[in-house]
C-alpha cells in the first residue's frame, strides 16, 4: 500500500495539472470537513451546554446565532490559507481565491456583528423599562455603519487594494452620500428627539388623523413607527413625521386613571319654564334633590325680600326653573355614580343656545381608561338622563321625522273632517 501511494505520488509529480487538481479536491474536502466539524460538533456541544443552563424560552437570547454565523469563517480560512499550497496554479487564480475568501470572511463577520446587535436589543427589551427608552433605532444605525464599513472592505478585498484608497474617495462623495442617506439622517435625529423628550413609547395610544393612525404603538424603529389601529390594521408612520407634524398621545389620560366624558343634551327651549307649586311638591320625591329645593327657595325668598314693595310683582321675582333643577339633579347624580371619578373636574353647564336646542353639557371623568368600560359608563349616564328628563317638564330637541309628519297630516285631516 505504501509502495502504491509512493508510485501514485510520483506519477502526480510528473503530471502537475493532475497533481494540482488532486490537491484542490483535497483542500475542498478539508474545508468541508472543517465546516462539518464546526457545525455538528462545536455548535451542537454549545447548544447542549446552553440548554442545560438556560430556560427553554430564553434560548432565542443565546449567542448561538452569532456563533453559527462566525462558524462560516472556518472553511473560508482553510481555503484562503491552503490555496498557496496547491502547486502549478496561476498567481492570478490564487489571488482571486484569496480575495474572494477574504471578502466572504468580512461579510460573515459583519453578519455576525449584526446578529450580536439583535441579541443586545432582545436582551434590552426584557428590561421592565425598555419601552420607555427603546434602542432599536440606534441598533439599526450601528447596523448601517457596520454594513457600510463591510462593503468598503469587501470591495477593497475584491480589487486587491487598500481600503484607505476607497475611504479617501468618500470625501468627494460626501454630498452624494448625504443625498442618499438623507432619510436615514433625518430619521436618526427624529428618533433621538422622540427618545430624549419621551414623546412616544411602545404601548402608547396615539392619534394622527392626517395619516389615518389611531391606535397603539407596537414598534419604534429608525425609519418608521408602527401603529396598530383599533380596527386591527397597521399604519406605518415615518419617524420624522412625529417631529414635523402634530399628533395626540393619550398616555397622560391612561396615567391619570380617568377618561373625560364631554357630551351635551340638547333641550327643547320651548319646554324651559318656572316650576309651579305642584311641580315643586312632585319633585320633592327625588332623593337626589333632598334639601335642594327648600334651600333654593329660601335663597330666592331672601333675595326677593330685598325688592321694593312696588317691584314685588311676580314678573320681578326670582323663581325656580325646571332646567336649573334638572341641572342640579344631574350634578348630584354624577356625584353618586360609581363609574365617575370624583377626584377630577365634574360640572354640568349650559352652552350657548343653538338652532338645535339648548345644550346642557355633562363634563366629568370616568374612573377607568378601558375603552369598553368607559363607553359603558358614558352610555349608562345618558340612558338615565334621557329617561328622567320628562319628569322635569323638559323635552329633548329632535328634528321632525317622517312619523311626526304623518301624525301632523292625520291631525289636519281630522280637523278638516270636523
Amino acid at each position: 500500500m505504501t509502495q502504491d501511494m509512493a508510485v501514485a505520488i510520483g506519477w502526480l509529480e510528473q503530471h502537475p495539472p493532475a497533481y494540482a487538481v488532486v490537491v484542490v479536491i483535497g483542500l475542498v474536502l478539508v474545508a468541508w470537513l472543517a465546516n462539518w466539524m464546526t457545525k455538528h460538533i462545536l455548535l451542537r456541544g454549545l447548544r447542549r451546554l446552553l440548554s442545560a443552563v438556560v430556560v427553554a424560552n430564553d434560548l432565542e437570547l443565546t449567542p448561538l446565532r452569532v456563533v453559527s454565523r462566525l462558524s462560516n469563517v472556518v472553511p473560508a480560512l482553510v481555503l484562503m490559507l491552503g490555496i498557496r499550497a496547491v502547486p502549478a496554479l496561476p498567481a492570478a487564480l490564487v489571488a482571486v481565491v484569496e480575495n474572494v475568501s477574504s471578502a466572504f470572511i468580512v461579510l460573515t463577520v459583519a453578519l455576525a456583528l449584526a446578529e450580536a446587535l439583535n441579541l443586545l436589543n432582545a436582551l434590552y427589551r426584557r428590561r421592565p423599562d425598555a419601552h420607555l427608552r427603546p434602542i432599536k433605532g440606534y441598533i439599526e444605525v450601528l447596523k448601517i455603519a457596520i454594513y457600510l464599513v463591510a462593503a468598503i472592505l469587501i470591495v477593497a478585498s475584491l480589487i486587491d487594494r487598500s481600503p484607505l484608497i476607497l475611504l479617501s474617495g468618500l470625501g468627494a462623495m460626501a454630498a452624494v452620500l448625504m443625498l442618499i442617506f438623507q432619510d436615514t439622517l433625518l430619521s436618526l435625529v427624529a428618533s433621538v428627539q422622540l427618545s430624549s423628550n419621551d414623546m412616544v413609547r411602545v404601548g402608547d395610544w396615539i392619534e394622527m388623523p392626517q395619516l389615518n393612525a389611531d391606535g397603539d404603538v407596537i414598534d419604534i424603529a429608525l425609519h418608521t413607527v408602527k401603529v396598530q389601529n383599533f380596527d386591527k390594521t397597521i399604519t406605518t408612520i415615518p419617524t420624522k413625521k412625529l417631529i414635523s407634524d402634530s399628533f395626540r398621545n393619550w398616555r397622560g389620560m391612561r396615567e391619570a386613571g380617568g377618561r373625560r366624558i364631554k357630551r351635551s343634551l340638547y333641550v327643547d327651549q320651548h319646554s324651559v319654564r318656572f316650576l309651579t307649586d305642584e311641580e315643586r311638591r312632585r319633585l320633592d320625591r327625588f332623593a337626589l334633590l333632598d334639601g335642594y329645593l327648600p334651600a333654593k327657595e329660601a335663597e330666592l325668598e331672601a333675595w326677593n325680600a330685598t325688592l321694593p314693595r312696588a317691584e314685588r310683582d311676580v314678573v320681578n321675582r326670582r323663581r325656580v326653573t325646571n332646567i336649573g333643577t334638572f341641572r342640579a339633579y344631574v350634578e348630584r347624580y354624577l356625584r353618586r355614580h360609581p363609574g365617575v371619578h370624583q377626584g377630577m373636574t365634574l360640572m354640568v353647564r349650559q352652552l350657548a343656545p343653538t338652532a338645535d336646542g339648548l345644550p346642557l353639557e355633562v363634563y366629568c371623568f370616568a374612573n377607568t381608561t378601558v375603552w369598553a368600560e368607559y363607553e359603558g359608563t358614558q352610555s349608562d349616564i345618558f340612558d338615565h338622563l334621557f329617561a328622567i328628563i320628562p319628569e322635569f317638564g323638559l323635552r329633548v330637541f329632535q328634528h321632525p321625522s317622517g312619523a311626526d309628519m304623518r301624525a301632523a297630516g292625520s291631525h289636519l285631516a281630522a280637523v278638516a273632517d270636523i
